[in-house]
């Protein structure tokens, strides 16, 4: 029964405590500021997925003779093959459609990375000499993102401190620390779909082999980070 007494006491002592920290909080005089800081940024890292389907020649050539080809296309472009080239379906190396009873067509998938726009275009118009033309954009990155957040943090919160800054000169009233901080999060707008050649060689065609990959840049990526603060006026 004591001990019952005991546990009762601590619950209410604690409960009134934590009612005394907010009934303090919220009889502070403070200003409370949102802000948000945007920036945009180059991706570096490009993925690009590659189908090599024996249905693009109507079955005249192999997959397995297509992924050679594709291989020298891409050493030649001064792809790394053990780091940039990887199966997309690990678990089966061949994918088969079946047409009519008899006739068995193989493919194979594979996630390509590189590092620039004018590699990615290079790589599209080499690989449709080829005979290989299903080339999709599956997503873009930027690499060192992480860093970058925190730096949009930072930039947020000094952009918030200068805005209740701005809001309490006129009243002749200071800020002071800070007193609540919530970060709202990020957002980041990337490239996804298909890859279509005015996309980023600036032409419909690569059947001509007089074209060549224009050296452009992919959208930018949109990074942005918002805060919201209060501040305690002196």
């Amino acid at each position: 029964m004591k001990n019952t007494f005991t546990t009762i006491v601590l619950i209410i002592s604690t409960v009134y405590f934590g009612f005394s920290q907010t009934k303090n909080f919220i009889d502070q005089p403070f200003i409370e500021t949102r802000s948000k800081v945007d920036t945009l940024i180059t991706p570096d890292r490009i993925y690009l997925s590659i189908l090599i389907t024996e249905k693009d020649t109507k079955g005249r050539i192999s997959v397995e003779e297509l992924e050679n080809n594709m291989a020298v296309k891409l050493k030649d472009l001064g792809i790394d093959l053990d780091k940039q080239i990887s199966l997309s379906d690990l678990s089966s190396n061949f994918k088969k459609y079946f047409l009519r009873q008899k006739d068995v067509l193989k493919s194979k998938a594979y996630s390509l990375i590189v590092y620039d726009a004018l590699t990615a275009g290079k790589v599209i118009m080499e690989l449709e000499k080829i005979n290989i033309s299903n080339v999709f954009l599956e997503k873009t990155e930027y690499s060192k993102i992480e860093k970058l957040k925190l730096e949009l943090k930072s930039k947020a919160i000094e952009k918030a401190k200068r805005n209740a800054i701005a809001m309490l000169n006129p009243l002749n009233q200071i800020v002071g620390n800070a007193i609540f901080i919530s970060d709202l999060g990020y957002i980041s707008t990337q490239l996804s779909g298909r890859v279509a050649g005015i996309q980023i060689r600036g032409m419909s065609s690569l059947k001509e082999n007089r074209f060549k990959p224009i050296d452009i840049e992919f959208k930018k990526i949109k990074v942005e980070s918002e805060v919201l603060i209060k501040f305690k006026i002196e």
